[in-house]
């Protein structure tokens, strides 16, 4: 057995993992990370990237069958599904080595690939070594959730996890869950050439403004995506290739695959955590607002942490622990302004409050812009006019930005460095945005705010009037 005493114990290499190891490690401290399975975590391997990579190819036969628009010829694609799924993996192996063992233990980091478990508060086993550091991360992150619905452990099903090895196209694909990773999949797989049922037990992308979902699900329909709404699966059956979903109220769907997409679970088992004192929730590890568990030594930081699950809360939290365990400096994560993307066709945007939640908390002090995307210029030339930006705004600050249409995702970017910042919109209002782009969607919004107190403003008219009376 070997023992090893480092400064940073890193337990998972997903995306949150990785960050703490390489910003650590390039600062000085010594780092050890375990990692049992494979590098990169789910992001890579399982989630954000081998699905943007097949909504591309989604994305490409769609292109095909609707070019008349700009006068080309409409065609109809010849999918080939494992080329595409080639594609994917192709996607992955380029963006492998960043995270690979090769290239972290260049940096410096002692690698192993064994599963950590505690076995005291101070110490972890992995394989036959025994680690003591000074500081523990656990970013071990989540797995899908298996919901108990009788008769799927007896039926053949798909998960995000599994999806990516099915190297013939399903002829029609049920995905149980309507939230964001089964609303991407449904479309990628109908523009591959797939039918697609959605069941979903309350609405589909229940989480999100209703105004803003409702410009997304209704485009998605339009592409012959059934999706079922209150429609909770109360039984599985059947075999490979002819499954059966039956829903409460005695409907029954009918495909040749399953797709179960209904959330996460957090990975602490086998991690012992109660040998090192760590409490946990319902929905993963109990952290405090600096990220430490009820050991103070031990953090935990991304899905584990039992909050957002995204890739990019997992790296914010990396910044949040290496600023307290390296440099002892006060650091506490916040959610308000973290935005999340669904990355349909329109895609799906929110940062902060969504309009129902300001009204909640601000009352008659909120005011909501809006904006449409078909008075965009670009958007008009790209046909992409199906779009809407709402920005709640108290006193004069953003409290929250919900966007449905093109590049979205890029657009709430603007809006998340403003809520981080505590701009005002008179700050996006100054900016010049080149002309044409998506990008002034943004800048009109921000513009429609100040639209009344300028143009319709009795007492501005009378301002201007009086100067131009005096002026010389």
């Amino acid at each position: 057995m070997e023992r090893i005493k480092t400064d940073i114990l890193v337990i998972g290499a997903g995306s949150g993992g990785l960050s703490v190891a390489a910003g650590a490690v390039q600062m000085g401290a010594s780092v050890v990370l375990l990692e049992d399975h494979k590098m990169g975590g789910d992001c890579l391997n399982y989630g954000c990237v081998p699905s943007k990579a097949l909504i591309a190819s989604g994305k490409a036969a769609w292109g095909m069958t609707h070019a008349s628009q700009f006068g080309v010829a409409d065609v109809v694609p010849q999918v080939n599904y494992a080329a595409a799924k080639d594609h994917v993996q192709g996607v992955i192996d380029q963006i492998a080595p960043v995270d690979s063992q090769e290239r972290f233990e260049a940096l410096g980091v002692r690698v192993i690939r064994e599963r950590g478990r505690f076995i005291s508060a101070t110490e972890v086993q992995a394989g036959e070594h025994v680690i003591t550091a000074r500081r523990v991360v656990i970013a071990t992150g989540s797995s899908p959730f298996v919901p108990p619905i009788p008769g799927l452990d007896g039926v053949p099903y798909l998960s995000n996890e599994t999806l990516w090895q099915l190297r013939e196209r399903p002829e029609h694909l049920l995905i149980i869950g309507g939230g964001p990773i089964g609303m991407e999949m449904a479309q990628a797989h109908r523009r591959l050439g797939s039918r697609v049922t959605v069941i979903e037990g309350a609405t589909a992308l229940g989480k999100d403004d209703p105004e803003m979902t409702g410009i997304v699900l209704k485009h998605l329909r339009g592409e012959g995506i059934e999706i079922a709404e209150h429609a909770k699966a109360r039984q599985v059956r059947g075999t490979e290739g002819a499954i059966e979903v039956e829903v409460e109220d005695g409907a029954v769907f009918r495909g040749t695959h399953l797709l179960v997409a209904v959330g996460r679970r957090a990975n602490t088992d086998d991690l012992d955590l109660g040998k090192a004192g760590i409490k946990t929730t319902k929905s993963g590890i109990e952290v405090d607002a600096s990220l430490k568990t009820t050991n103070r030594q031990v953090y935990a930081i991304g899905d584990v942490a039992g909050g957002l699950q995204f890739t990019h809360v997992a790296g914010y939290h990396a910044g949040i622990v290496i600023r307290s365990a390296l440099f002892g400096l006060p650091a506490k994560a916040g959610t308000s302004h973290i935005p999340h993307v669904t990355y349909t066709d329109p895609e799906l945007a929110q940062v902060g409050l969504t309009e129902e939640q300001a009204k909640q908390k601000h009352g008659m002090n909120l005011e909501v812009v809006r904006f449409h995307y078909d008075h965009n210029d670009r958007a008009i030339a790209e046909r992409k006019t199906t779009g809407l930006i709402k920005v709640m705004v108290v006193k004069g600050r953003p409290v929250g930005a919900s966007i449905a249409g093109y590049q979205a995702g890029e657009l709430i970017s603007l809006w998340a460095l403003v809520l981080a910042n505590k701009l005002k919109m008179k700050h996006v209002a100054n900016m010049v945005a080149p002309y044409p782009t998506i990008g002034e969607v943004n800048k009109r919004a921000a513009g429609s705010y100040f639209t009344p107190r300028l143009f319709e403003s009795d007492a501005v008219k009378r301002i201007v009037g009086f100067v131009q009376r005096w002026l010389p």
